[in-house]
């Protein structure tokens, strides 16, 4: 950060120490949340096992990655299982009509998808007590496979979830008498509309204290912190004035400032009936001077109901073309 830039900063600001960030700018890289409103961390130093908990991670797998693992699992399962029938010898089961050791391995395999499924369609059934009791515990890892299958959907589909999308872009306009720092979100969910909405914004700065190279880590004063309904797009403002750590900032202060912006949404969700939150971040990269956003509502042709553009979310135009 630039001598300029640093006195640009009012000294008399009061920081904010409590956002769970560090100050030092040598252990962070890229950002310190990112735009899905992740943690930028990787945690190392304890056993796999300890960090990772599947449960967890199941639920919050995107929905192709969910399918994916459970067609997986049950296909190497139901494979585990053909392997150790065909080990034990296809004497241990009776009705097998196979001629092939490939006609033999799916003959196999489908009386092992029957039996996991509990379906049972009866050809083959097993004769041996080797394959009675592997059969047995096949019916039973079955049963609670799905068990846990079944809570997981349950899971995924009840998981409260805030439907909001926020604009790819952080602006810095020309707003009332001064400029302003903003960006939009908006409810892209029928019905999902959030009341008793609330944000916190904070930005952190690059700076020099003392010689050293730190981040210091303000909040912003907002022009609306809190919302009843948030039922169309809300552009949260922070004026710049005497008052905001970003007074006279340009873009290369910012970049020279390493500024990012982080951002915290709560509310809640009537079909959850849960509180739900939000958050998000912009670095310098994504904070564009002298634009301002296109308008993203209009009144319906019969003029009885308001349309929301939601593809309007990102448009910008630019103040000096």
């Amino acid at each position: 950060m630039s001598k300029a830039s640093i006195r640009r900063i009012n000294p008399f600001l009061k920081t904010n120490n409590d956002t769970g960030f560090g100050s030092n700018p040598n252990n962070y890289g890229g950002r310190f949340i990112n735009k899905d409103g992740s943690f930028n961390l990787r945690r190392e130093g304890m056993p796999l096992f300890s960090r990772i908990s599947a449960y967890q991670k199941m639920l919050t797998l995107p929905r192709w990655k969910f399918a994916a693992v459970i067609l997986i699992f049950y296909f190497v399962i139901n494979i585990l299982y053909t392997c150790i029938y065909l080990l034990m010898g296809i004497d241990q089961l009776q009705g097998m009509i196979a001629t092939n050791q490939w006609a033999k391995f799916k003959e196999v395999f489908y009386f092992s998808t029957q039996t996991f499924t509990t379906l049972g369609y009866g050809r083959i059934n097993p004769m041996g007590d080797g394959a009675n009791i592997v059969s047995s515990l096949e019916a039973l890892s079955g049963f609670l496979s799905f068990a846990i299958a079944t809570g997981l959907i349950y899971g995924r589909f009840a998981k409260p979830t805030t439907y909001l999308a926020f604009s790819d872009k952080a602006l810095i306009s020309p707003y009332k008498d001064k400029t302003a720092l903003m960006f939009r979100l908006v409810t892209y969910k029928d019905n999902h509309t959030l009341t008793n909405v609330e944000i916190k914004v904070s930005i952190a700065l690059r700076c020099d204290k003392n010689g050293e190279a730190t981040y210091q880590f303000y909040d912003l004063a907002l022009e609306r912190y809190k919302v009843d309904n948030l039922s169309m797009n809300w552009t949260v403002v922070h004026p710049i004035d005497e008052n905001s750590p970003l007074m006279g900032f340009t873009a290369a202060d910012l970049a020279m400032a390493d500024a990012e912006l982080y951002v915290l949404v709560t509310g809640f969700d009537d079909v959850f009936s849960s509180p739900v939150l939000r958050r998000t971040s912009y670095t310098y990269k994504e904070i564009l001077l002298d634009a301002k956003f296109v308008p993203m509502y209009r009144e319906a042709e019969n003029g009885g109901t308001t349309i929301l553009e939601m593809h309007k979310l990102n448009e910008i135009t630019f103040l000096n073309k």
